[in-house]
């Protein structure tokens, strides 16, 4: 059963939020944090990205760079830009994307219930990108960043989210990419009915966030290692997390651009695609995939259907059903020879928050060959990989909005 608690947040005074409130670490680069941060000393990304207070070009993992992230984090707290609440809270957070809503709930997971497989993952994790979020969660003795988590719709939380949310909201504001984010302090009165409705959870399911799941979970399960007088309810085994219902999230297409046909004309490759495809060409129009294993290939400033055929995958096993899984091996693999989607430079990925015209403007450019957009992979799909103990092949899932960094931080004392 998922364990969870509630905690005394870090986080900013509401006047302050838009300020210092970031987007996660891993999704833009050093120099575009420096852009986003500038002209602001009360951001996030002084925490979260410390190289942005050195000069460009400077290694983001020198020593110095992770000290500024600690003295960073010190200064924020001195200078009352991030303080603590005074008694142990849940909170909720929504974001809005495109009119549509989404809520969690902002809780402290579970350490071991991440190392005894009861919090369940279904990507493989990097020990190199593990040990950089080590350092910044060891270093800070704070989780700074949440986790995003699903879990099994459950009415009772339901109606804990529907009762906070009438209430006038902590925080509620528009960030400069267009979504909201709304959140809001949970009355303590409510912290056992929360906790004891996680509880008859069985499992919790990582959406987003592998690898600062799998740091945060180390850092905790080496902090009880050193103690001798562990005891098993110290802060530092939790770790942030958001979870939401399986119903509220949507997860969008993740895309793919080839920049060659590997020897083959474009009519060879149509030709070789006819084999485990019904091919149908729908014209210069935008084609969307409109439903499992219908994919959009656009080639040559045309885009065309392909459905796979009967028989070319198999129902029953939770892997090879997933149209990542046909695509990588019936094209990608077999026709265009990219064996590994982790390493192959001849692909790249595209989230479908650009949308596919991102995917015909690499084509066109000429920088690319072919694009294949994938009809998204469902929660239903998600939970089923993880319950079987399988692993999503790369790149298959994309969440948005992300969770904005900021809000709230769990301290590990």
């Amino acid at each position: 059963m998922a364990k969870v608690k509630p905690f005394r947040g870090i986080r900013p005074p509401r006047e302050l939020v838009t300020e210092v409130a970031s987007r996660p670490y891993d999704v833009l680069n050093s120099d575009e944090a420096r852009a986003e941060a500038q002209g602001n000393p009360k951001s996030l990304y002084h925490i979260i990205k410390p190289e942005i207070d050195f000069a460009p070009g400077t290694d983001e993992h020198a020593p110095e760079v992770y000290d500024r992230a600690v003295s960073n984090f010190a200064k924020f707290r001195e200078n009352g830009w991030l303080v603590q609440d005074a008694k142990e809270h849940y909170y909720i957070y929504a974001q809005t994307m495109d009119s549509r809503t989404q809520y969690g709930i902002v809780v402290a997971a579970n350490v071991a219930d991440y190392m005894e497989g009861r919090i369940k993952k279904h990507e493989l994790t990097r020990r190199d990108k593990e040990e950089d979020r080590m350092k910044h969660v060891r270093i800070n003795n704070a989780n700074i960043e949440p986790v995003f988590f699903a879990f099994p719709d459950n009415p009772d939380l339901e109606e804990v989210i529907r009762t906070v949310t009438a209430n006038k909201p902590e925080y509620d504001f528009v960030a400069p990419d267009g979504f909201g984010h709304t959140f809001w302090v949970v009355d303590e009165a409510l912290n056992d009915r929360i906790t004891a409705a996680f509880d008859k959870i069985p499992y919790l399911y990582i959406a987003d966030g592998h690898h600062r799941s799998a740091a945060a979970a180390l850092v905790g399960d080496e902090k009880a290692k050193q103690n001798p007088d562990h005891r098993g309810d110290e802060e530092y085994n939790y770790f942030l997390a958001v979870a939401f219902p399986a119903s509220h999230l949507k997860i969008i297409d993740y895309n793919r651009v080839v920049r060659d046909l590997n020897g083959l004309s474009p009519a060879e490759f149509l030709e070789r695609l006819e084999k485990d495809f019904v091919v149908v060409d729908k014209g210069e129009e935008v084609y969307h995939p409109d439903a499992l294993h219908n994919f959009a290939l656009y080639l040559e400033g045309r885009w065309y259907s392909l459905t796979a055929r009967p028989g070319t995958y198999d129902d029953n096993d939770p892997i090879g059903v997933l149209d990542v899984t046909i695509s990588s091996d019936l094209i990608l693999r077999d026709i265009i020879g990219i064996t590994d989607l982790r390493s192959d430079k001849r692909i790249d990925f595209v989230g479908g928050i650009r949308g596919l015209e991102e995917l015909k403007r690499r084509v066109d450019s000429g920088e690319m060959a072919f694009a294949l957009a994938l009809y998204p992979v469902s929660m239903e799909q998600l939970m089923n990989i993880a319950d079987t103990g399988n692993i999503m092949p790369p790149k298959t899932t994309w969440f948005e909005p992300k969770l904005r960094s900021g809000l709230v931080i769990h301290p590990l004392e």
